[in-house]
Protein backbone atom coordinates (compact mmCIF):
# COMPACT_ATOMS: atom_id res chain seq x y z
CA UNK A 1 0.00 0.00 0.00
CA UNK A 2 1.18 3.81 -1.01
CA UNK A 3 2.44 5.89 1.72
CA UNK A 4 0.80 9.06 1.14
CA UNK A 5 3.07 12.47 1.64
CA UNK A 6 0.70 13.29 4.96
CA UNK A 7 1.68 9.38 6.35
CA UNK A 8 5.37 10.02 5.72
CA UNK A 9 4.99 13.44 7.82
CA UNK A 10 2.99 11.99 10.40
CA UNK A 11 6.11 9.25 10.57
CA UNK A 12 8.74 12.28 11.02
CA UNK A 13 6.48 13.50 14.25
CA UNK A 14 6.47 9.78 15.01
CA UNK A 15 10.02 8.85 14.72
CA UNK A 16 12.51 12.16 14.37
CA UNK A 17 13.55 14.13 17.59
CA UNK A 18 11.79 17.13 18.80
CA UNK A 19 14.07 19.47 17.82
CA UNK A 20 14.03 18.02 14.39
CA UNK A 21 13.02 19.65 11.95
CA UNK A 22 10.00 18.55 10.03
CA UNK A 23 8.76 18.32 6.65
CA UNK A 24 5.44 19.75 8.10
CA UNK A 25 6.58 22.33 9.75
CA UNK A 26 8.65 23.74 6.76
CA UNK A 27 8.21 27.70 6.07
CA UNK A 28 7.47 26.70 2.29
CA UNK A 29 8.23 27.58 -1.15
CA UNK A 30 8.87 31.29 -2.50
CA UNK A 31 6.58 30.53 -5.24
CA UNK A 32 3.45 28.32 -4.21
CA UNK A 33 2.72 24.96 -5.86
CA UNK A 34 1.18 21.77 -4.93
CA UNK A 35 3.62 19.28 -2.91
CA UNK A 36 4.05 15.76 -4.10
CA UNK A 37 1.15 13.21 -3.25
CA UNK A 38 3.70 10.80 -1.86
CA UNK A 39 6.98 12.85 -1.30
CA UNK A 40 7.99 15.19 1.79
CA UNK A 41 8.94 18.84 0.96
CA UNK A 42 12.46 17.63 1.53
CA UNK A 43 12.68 14.57 -0.08
CA UNK A 44 11.30 16.54 -3.27
CA UNK A 45 14.29 19.16 -2.79
CA UNK A 46 17.20 16.81 -2.52
CA UNK A 47 15.37 15.18 -5.73
CA UNK A 48 15.48 18.38 -7.50
CA UNK A 49 19.09 19.05 -6.98
CA UNK A 50 20.29 15.86 -8.16
CA UNK A 51 18.55 16.36 -11.18
CA UNK A 52 19.82 20.02 -11.66
CA UNK A 53 22.76 20.73 -14.71
CA UNK A 54 25.00 22.20 -11.59
CA UNK A 55 25.26 18.86 -9.71
CA UNK A 56 26.64 16.53 -12.88
CA UNK A 57 29.03 19.18 -14.17
CA UNK A 58 30.36 18.30 -10.55
CA UNK A 59 31.67 15.30 -11.55
CA UNK A 60 34.31 17.19 -13.78
CA UNK A 61 35.20 20.08 -11.20
CA UNK A 62 38.66 19.38 -9.22
CA UNK A 63 38.65 18.69 -5.12
CA UNK A 64 42.56 19.15 -4.87
CA UNK A 65 43.59 17.88 -7.93
CA UNK A 66 42.44 18.88 -11.27
CA UNK A 67 40.36 16.32 -13.01
CA UNK A 68 43.20 16.14 -15.90
CA UNK A 69 45.68 14.88 -13.17
CA UNK A 70 44.18 11.63 -12.78
CA UNK A 71 40.87 9.02 -12.47
CA UNK A 72 41.79 8.64 -8.81
CA UNK A 73 41.45 11.30 -7.30
CA UNK A 74 38.44 12.84 -5.47
CA UNK A 75 36.28 15.46 -7.99
CA UNK A 76 33.76 17.81 -6.68
CA UNK A 77 31.08 14.80 -7.19
CA UNK A 78 32.41 12.07 -5.23
CA UNK A 79 33.42 14.94 -1.98
CA UNK A 80 29.83 15.43 -2.26
CA UNK A 81 28.74 12.13 -2.15
CA UNK A 82 30.79 11.38 0.55
CA UNK A 83 29.95 14.14 2.29
CA UNK A 84 25.90 12.97 2.21
CA UNK A 85 26.88 9.48 3.13
CA UNK A 86 28.36 10.92 6.20
CA UNK A 87 25.59 13.39 6.92
CA UNK A 88 22.91 10.61 6.42
CA UNK A 89 24.69 8.62 9.04
CA UNK A 90 25.32 11.44 11.75
CA UNK A 91 21.55 12.65 11.15
CA UNK A 92 20.33 9.26 11.28
CA UNK A 93 22.21 8.92 15.38
CA UNK A 94 21.20 12.37 16.18
CA UNK A 95 17.08 12.11 15.14
CA UNK A 96 17.67 14.62 12.84
CA UNK A 97 15.69 15.28 9.21
CA UNK A 98 17.97 12.82 7.28
CA UNK A 99 16.10 14.04 3.83
CA UNK A 100 17.03 17.66 4.93
CA UNK A 101 20.43 17.21 5.87
CA UNK A 102 21.42 14.76 2.56
CA UNK A 103 19.53 17.54 0.62
CA UNK A 104 21.99 20.32 1.62
CA UNK A 105 25.18 18.11 1.37
CA UNK A 106 24.18 17.26 -2.33
CA UNK A 107 23.72 20.86 -2.74
CA UNK A 108 26.32 22.98 -0.74
CA UNK A 109 29.20 22.91 -3.37
CA UNK A 110 27.06 23.36 -6.57
CA UNK A 111 28.61 26.98 -6.71
CA UNK A 112 32.10 26.18 -6.51
CA UNK A 113 33.87 26.94 -10.00
CA UNK A 114 36.45 24.55 -12.28
CA UNK A 115 39.61 24.30 -10.57
CA UNK A 116 38.16 24.31 -7.29
CA UNK A 117 39.56 27.47 -4.73
CA UNK A 118 41.92 28.56 -7.23
CA UNK A 119 39.47 29.24 -9.62
CA UNK A 120 37.22 30.58 -6.70
CA UNK A 121 40.04 33.49 -5.86
CA UNK A 122 40.40 34.41 -9.62
CA UNK A 123 36.41 35.17 -10.21
CA UNK A 124 36.44 36.92 -6.77
CA UNK A 125 39.47 38.84 -7.66
CA UNK A 126 37.57 40.05 -10.81
CA UNK A 127 34.40 40.98 -9.20
CA UNK A 128 35.72 42.81 -6.25
CA UNK A 129 34.06 45.60 -7.31
CA UNK A 130 30.53 44.18 -7.49
CA UNK A 131 30.81 42.00 -4.10
CA UNK A 132 33.32 39.66 -4.77
CA UNK A 133 32.91 35.72 -5.50
CA UNK A 134 32.11 32.83 -2.82
CA UNK A 135 31.04 29.53 -3.72
CA UNK A 136 28.60 29.52 -0.93
CA UNK A 137 26.31 32.04 -2.24
CA UNK A 138 26.86 30.70 -5.49
CA UNK A 139 25.24 27.69 -4.57
CA UNK A 140 22.52 30.01 -3.47
CA UNK A 141 22.39 31.70 -6.57
CA UNK A 142 22.60 28.42 -8.33
CA UNK A 143 19.34 27.30 -6.56
CA UNK A 144 17.03 29.67 -6.36
CA UNK A 145 17.93 32.09 -9.70
CA UNK A 146 20.37 30.42 -12.28
CA UNK A 147 18.78 26.57 -12.92
CA UNK A 148 16.16 27.30 -15.04
CA UNK A 149 13.78 23.86 -15.31
CA UNK A 150 10.27 24.93 -14.14
CA UNK A 151 8.03 27.27 -16.66
CA UNK A 152 7.05 29.62 -13.73
CA UNK A 153 9.72 30.13 -11.52
CA UNK A 154 13.57 31.13 -11.49
CA UNK A 155 15.89 28.22 -9.80
CA UNK A 156 14.07 25.13 -8.24
CA UNK A 157 11.55 27.18 -5.77
CA UNK A 158 13.30 24.69 -2.72
CA UNK A 159 11.71 25.05 0.69
CA UNK A 160 13.39 28.20 3.26
CA UNK A 161 14.92 25.91 5.34
CA UNK A 162 16.92 23.84 2.55
CA UNK A 163 17.98 27.47 0.96
CA UNK A 164 18.85 28.85 4.64
CA UNK A 165 20.62 25.68 5.10
CA UNK A 166 22.76 26.17 2.20
CA UNK A 167 23.14 30.10 3.22
CA UNK A 168 24.64 28.76 6.84
CA UNK A 169 26.68 26.43 5.33
CA UNK A 170 30.23 27.40 7.38
CA UNK A 171 31.09 25.95 10.65
CA UNK A 172 32.92 29.48 11.84
CA UNK A 173 30.20 32.41 10.49
CA UNK A 174 27.24 30.11 10.96
CA UNK A 175 25.20 32.40 8.71
CA UNK A 176 26.27 35.96 9.97
CA UNK A 177 26.27 36.84 5.64
CA UNK A 178 22.74 35.68 5.16
CA UNK A 179 20.21 37.93 3.94
CA UNK A 180 17.36 39.56 6.82
CA UNK A 181 15.21 36.98 5.94
CA UNK A 182 17.09 34.11 6.80
CA UNK A 183 18.01 35.09 10.36
CA UNK A 184 21.53 36.00 10.20
CA UNK A 185 21.82 36.39 13.95
CA UNK A 186 20.67 33.41 14.44
CA UNK A 187 22.51 29.54 14.13
CA UNK A 188 21.09 26.83 11.00
CA UNK A 189 18.88 24.28 12.29
CA UNK A 190 20.72 21.37 13.78
CA UNK A 191 20.26 19.42 9.64
CA UNK A 192 22.19 22.46 8.59
CA UNK A 193 24.71 21.88 11.11
CA UNK A 194 25.15 18.44 10.51
CA UNK A 195 25.75 19.02 6.94
CA UNK A 196 28.54 22.20 7.80
CA UNK A 197 30.12 19.80 9.87
CA UNK A 198 30.67 16.91 8.04
CA UNK A 199 31.86 18.72 4.98
CA UNK A 200 34.87 19.60 7.05
CA UNK A 201 35.29 16.39 8.38
CA UNK A 202 35.22 15.02 4.82
CA UNK A 203 37.46 16.78 2.88
CA UNK A 204 40.12 17.02 6.22
CA UNK A 205 40.20 12.99 5.49
CA UNK A 206 39.92 12.50 2.25
CA UNK A 207 42.31 15.38 1.57
CA UNK A 208 44.81 13.71 3.28
CA UNK A 209 44.12 10.27 1.35
CA UNK A 210 44.70 11.56 -1.91
CA UNK A 211 47.68 13.63 -0.57
CA UNK A 212 48.86 10.06 0.27
CA UNK A 213 48.19 8.53 -2.59
CA UNK A 214 49.50 10.81 -5.07
CA UNK A 215 52.87 10.79 -3.37
CA UNK A 216 52.89 15.04 -1.69
CA UNK A 217 52.42 13.35 1.62
CA UNK A 218 55.39 11.00 2.69
CA UNK A 219 54.49 8.34 5.24
CA UNK A 220 56.64 9.01 7.67
CA UNK A 221 54.91 12.59 7.62
CA UNK A 222 51.95 11.70 9.12
CA UNK A 223 52.74 9.61 11.95
CA UNK A 224 53.53 12.60 14.01
CA UNK A 225 49.52 13.93 13.34
CA UNK A 226 47.09 13.04 16.83
CA UNK A 227 44.45 11.82 14.57
CA UNK A 228 46.95 9.03 12.49
CA UNK A 229 48.23 8.01 15.59
CA UNK A 230 44.82 7.18 16.95
CA UNK A 231 43.37 5.55 13.54
CA UNK A 232 46.05 3.63 13.27
CA UNK A 233 46.19 2.00 16.12
CA UNK A 234 42.52 1.24 15.80
CA UNK A 235 43.23 -0.14 12.37
CA UNK A 236 45.95 -2.24 13.86
CA UNK A 237 48.86 -1.06 11.81
CA UNK A 238 52.24 -0.58 13.87
CA UNK A 239 53.67 2.85 12.69
CA UNK A 240 57.05 0.46 11.44
CA UNK A 241 54.65 -1.83 9.08
CA UNK A 242 55.08 -0.23 4.84
CA UNK A 243 51.82 1.86 4.22
CA UNK A 244 50.22 -0.15 0.95
CA UNK A 245 46.34 0.83 -0.34
CA UNK A 246 44.47 -1.61 2.05
CA UNK A 247 46.13 -0.18 5.06
CA UNK A 248 46.29 3.28 4.03
CA UNK A 249 42.22 2.62 3.18
CA UNK A 250 42.00 1.01 6.63
CA UNK A 251 43.33 3.63 8.49
CA UNK A 252 41.47 6.91 6.45
CA UNK A 253 38.03 4.59 7.84
CA UNK A 254 39.14 4.40 11.33
CA UNK A 255 40.14 8.16 11.29
CA UNK A 256 36.59 9.02 9.97
CA UNK A 257 34.52 6.98 12.06
CA UNK A 258 36.58 8.34 14.76
CA UNK A 259 36.01 11.93 14.28
CA UNK A 260 32.22 11.27 13.90
CA UNK A 261 32.14 9.17 16.92
CA UNK A 262 33.68 12.23 18.76
CA UNK A 263 30.86 14.80 17.06
CA UNK A 264 28.28 12.62 17.92
CA UNK A 265 29.41 12.29 21.25
CA UNK A 266 29.64 15.94 21.85
CA UNK A 267 26.94 16.54 19.81
CA UNK A 268 24.64 14.51 22.28
CA UNK A 269 25.82 16.54 25.05
CA UNK A 270 25.32 19.83 24.08
CA UNK A 271 21.73 18.46 22.95
CA UNK A 272 20.70 16.97 26.19
CA UNK A 273 21.37 20.15 28.36
CA UNK A 274 19.40 22.23 26.13
CA UNK A 275 16.84 19.44 26.48
CA UNK A 276 17.30 19.58 30.28
CA UNK A 277 16.57 23.44 30.02
CA UNK A 278 13.58 23.00 28.15
CA UNK A 279 12.07 20.18 29.87
CA UNK A 280 12.55 18.12 27.23
CA UNK A 281 10.05 20.52 24.84
CA UNK A 282 12.74 21.71 22.56
CA UNK A 283 12.01 22.77 19.02
CA UNK A 284 13.90 23.18 15.78
CA UNK A 285 13.59 27.28 16.67
CA UNK A 286 15.35 25.99 19.74
CA UNK A 287 18.50 24.83 18.10
CA UNK A 288 18.32 28.24 15.53
CA UNK A 289 18.47 30.43 19.35
CA UNK A 290 20.25 28.41 21.42
CA UNK A 291 24.30 29.91 22.64
CA UNK A 292 26.16 27.71 20.75
CA UNK A 293 26.21 25.31 18.28
CA UNK A 294 25.04 22.14 19.11
CA UNK A 295 26.82 20.48 16.47
CA UNK A 296 30.40 20.26 17.81
CA UNK A 297 33.96 18.51 19.06
CA UNK A 298 35.27 18.20 22.32
CA UNK A 299 37.86 20.32 22.84
CA UNK A 300 40.57 17.64 22.37
CA UNK A 301 38.93 16.49 18.81
CA UNK A 302 38.69 20.19 17.63
CA UNK A 303 42.77 20.92 18.67
CA UNK A 304 43.73 17.31 16.97
CA UNK A 305 41.42 18.68 13.81
CA UNK A 306 43.16 21.85 13.87
CA UNK A 307 46.48 19.80 13.66
CA UNK A 308 45.42 18.14 10.69
CA UNK A 309 44.11 21.27 8.74
CA UNK A 310 47.61 22.98 9.20
CA UNK A 311 49.52 20.21 8.10
CA UNK A 312 47.24 19.84 5.04
CA UNK A 313 47.59 23.11 4.34
CA UNK A 314 51.50 22.78 4.73
CA UNK A 315 51.95 19.85 2.80
CA UNK A 316 48.88 19.22 0.71
CA UNK A 317 47.65 22.78 -0.57
CA UNK A 318 50.54 24.64 -0.76
CA UNK A 319 52.74 22.12 -2.11
CA UNK A 320 54.93 23.30 -5.45
CA UNK A 321 52.73 20.74 -7.26
CA UNK A 322 49.82 21.94 -6.43
CA UNK A 323 50.60 25.61 -6.30
CA UNK A 324 51.92 25.44 -10.17
CA UNK A 325 48.30 24.01 -11.58
CA UNK A 326 46.85 26.58 -9.07
CA UNK A 327 48.56 29.36 -10.55
CA UNK A 328 48.06 27.89 -14.18
CA UNK A 329 44.24 27.48 -13.22
CA UNK A 330 43.82 31.05 -11.84
CA UNK A 331 45.90 32.07 -15.13
CA UNK A 332 43.18 30.25 -17.15
CA UNK A 333 39.94 31.64 -15.33
CA UNK A 334 41.56 35.14 -15.72
CA UNK A 335 42.09 34.92 -19.28
CA UNK A 336 38.41 33.53 -19.94
CA UNK A 337 37.11 36.43 -17.80
CA UNK A 338 38.77 38.96 -19.76
CA UNK A 339 37.96 37.66 -23.04
CA UNK A 340 34.21 36.99 -22.57
CA UNK A 341 33.98 40.69 -21.00
CA UNK A 342 36.46 42.09 -24.00
CA UNK A 343 33.85 40.32 -26.70
CA UNK A 344 30.64 38.90 -25.22
CA UNK A 345 29.93 37.56 -28.72
CA UNK A 346 32.38 34.52 -27.53
CA UNK A 347 29.82 33.55 -25.11
CA UNK A 348 27.22 31.12 -25.16
CA UNK A 349 23.86 31.74 -26.24
CA UNK A 350 22.09 31.17 -23.26
CA UNK A 351 24.54 33.29 -21.13
CA UNK A 352 23.96 36.00 -24.29
CA UNK A 353 19.85 36.28 -23.47
CA UNK A 354 21.36 37.18 -19.53
CA UNK A 355 22.72 39.82 -20.50
CA UNK A 356 19.05 41.56 -21.09
CA UNK A 357 18.62 41.59 -17.83
CA UNK A 358 21.92 41.27 -15.67
CA UNK A 359 25.55 43.12 -15.85
CA UNK A 360 27.77 41.95 -18.41
CA UNK A 361 30.56 40.94 -15.42
CA UNK A 362 28.38 39.13 -13.88
CA UNK A 363 26.94 37.04 -16.48
CA UNK A 364 30.72 36.28 -17.14
CA UNK A 365 30.72 35.53 -13.48
CA UNK A 366 28.60 32.57 -13.90
CA UNK A 367 28.98 31.45 -16.98
CA UNK A 368 32.75 30.69 -15.83
CA UNK A 369 31.92 29.60 -12.77
CA UNK A 370 29.52 26.86 -14.55
CA UNK A 371 32.39 25.15 -16.57
CA UNK A 372 34.35 21.85 -15.72
CA UNK A 373 37.73 21.56 -15.79
CA UNK A 374 38.18 20.17 -18.73
CA UNK A 375 36.03 22.59 -20.69
CA UNK A 376 37.67 25.53 -19.21
CA UNK A 377 41.19 24.41 -20.38
CA UNK A 378 39.45 23.52 -23.97
CA UNK A 379 38.04 26.70 -24.09
CA UNK A 380 41.39 28.56 -22.80
CA UNK A 381 42.78 26.54 -25.80
CA UNK A 382 40.57 27.66 -28.65
CA UNK A 383 40.24 31.45 -27.39
CA UNK A 384 43.74 32.25 -26.31
CA UNK A 385 45.79 30.06 -27.83
CA UNK A 386 46.51 31.75 -31.62
CA UNK A 387 47.70 27.62 -33.19
CA UNK A 388 44.28 25.53 -31.52
CA UNK A 389 41.18 25.64 -33.53
CA UNK A 390 38.43 27.41 -32.97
Amino acid sequence: MMRTREELERLEFLTLAPYAMKSAESRGRQYPEPEAPYRTAFQRDRERVLHTTAFRRLQGKTQVFVVTEGDYYRTRITHTLEVAQIGRTVARALGANEDLVEGICLAHDLGHPPFGHSGERALNARMAAEGGFNHNRQSFRIITELERRYPDFPGLNLTHEFREGILKHNVEASGQSAPLDYWPELHGTLEAQIAAFVDELAYNAHDLDDGLRAGLVKEQEVKHLAWWRRASEAAGVSSNEQLTDVKRHRVIRRLINAVVTDLLSESTRRIQAMLKQRAGAAIADDVRRWPELLIGYPPETEQMNQELKSFLYERVYFHPRVLRMAEKAERVVGDLFEAYVQEPSLLSEGARQRLESAPLSRVVCDYIAGMTDRFALAEHARLCNPHERA
